[in-house]
C-alpha cells in the first residue's frame, strides 16, 4: 500500500541519505528532497546528489512519478557558526569533550527547522532523515531521543502533524547495504557504489569496491567496513544455501 501522503527527503547525495530516498520512493506517493548548502567541505556532494535524482528516476521507472521537486536552501549561516573539520580545512581528530570535530553543532536541528518550514509551504507533513544511533560517530543530534523531540516540537510549532521518519536509526552500515540491496537489488547498489558521495574530505578521484573516496577518513572507514561485512554476509548466506 502506498502513502497518500507527500514525504520530503533531507538528501546530501550521500549513501544514507541515498537509501532513505528509496526508502521513501517505496512508500509514499510523492517524495520530494532537500539539500543544505552550508559551507561544506565536501560540497561536491550537492553535484552527485543531482546524478543520484536522476538515475533513479531513468532506472527505477516505478518511482519515476512518484520523484517530485529538488530544493537546496542557502544556509551559510551554520558554516560561519562552527569551526569544526567538515566547514574549515583542518584535520579531523576529537575534541577535548569526546565528539569528533566533524561535528556541526545543531546542525541536523536547523536542517529539520528548515525543511519542516519547506515542508509546511510544499504540502508534506513526513520528513525522511538518514540520522542513524547504530553506527555513528557520537552525534547527539543524530540520537533517537532527539528526533522525536523535534518532531513534536515541529508539530506544535507548526499546528500541524509532522511526522520525522528516521529509516536508518537502529542499522549497521552493513544492514544499509542490505536495505537498499532489497529496495532495489544490483542496480540500486551499483548507482550507490558509483554516484553517491560520503567522503568528509570531497575526494572523488579513486574508486574503491564501495565507492569514491579518501578511504580514510571516518566517513569512508565506516562505509568501507560496512560495505565489507555486508559482503562477507552475503557471501556466507551464499555457501550456506
Amino acid at each position: 500500500m502506498i502513502d497518500a501522503r507527500t514525504a520530503l527527503v533531507l538528501f546530501s547525495g550521500g549513501q544514507d541519505s541515498t537509501a532513505c530516498l528509496a526508502w521513501a520512493l517505496q512508500r509514499y506517493a510523492r517524495v520530494e528532497t532537500v539539500g543544505f548548502d552550508y559551507g561544506q567541505r565536501h560540497r561536491i556532494e550537492l553535484d552527485c546528489r543531482l546524478t543520484v535524482r536522476q538515475q533513479l528516476a531513468t532506472q527505477f521507472t516505478p518511482w519515476a512519478p512518484r520523484l517530485g521537486d529538488d530544493h537546496v536552501l542557502d544556509v551559510g549561516l551554520i558554516g560561519q557558526l562552527s569551526d569544526t573539520a567538515l566547514t574549515a580545512e583542518r584535520a579531523i581528530e576529537l575534541q577535548a569533550n569526546g565528539l569528533p570535530n566533524t561535528f556541526v553543532p545543531g546542525r541536523n536541528l536547523l536542517f529539520l527547522g528548515f525543511a519542516a518550514a519547506l515542508a509546511y509551504r510544499r504540502g508534506a507533513s513526513v520528513l525522511v532523515g538518514g540520522m542513524c544511533e547504530t553506527d555513528f560517530s557520537g552525534y547527539p543530534d543524530c540520537r533517537d531521543n532527539t528526533l522525536k523531540a523535534m518532531q513534536l516540537a515541529l508539530s506544535l510549532g507548526l499546528d500541524t502533524p509532522m511526522t520525522v521518519e528516521t529509516p536508518l536509526m537502529w542499522l549497521t552500515k552493513a544492514d544499509t547495504w542490505a536495505l537498499t540491496q532489497s529496495l532495489g537489488g544490483d542496480a540500486l547498489t551499483a548507482l550507490i557504489v558509483e554516484h553517491t558521495h560520503t567522503c568528509y574530505l570531497g575526494q572523488r578521484g579513486q574508486r574503491h569496491a564501495w565507492g569514491h573516496g579518501c578511504g580514510t577518513c571516518p566517513a569512508c572507514e565506516l562505509r568501507a567496513r560496512g560495505h565489507a561485512q555486508w559482503r562477507a554476509g552475503r557471501q556466507h548466506t551464499a555457501e550456506a544455501s
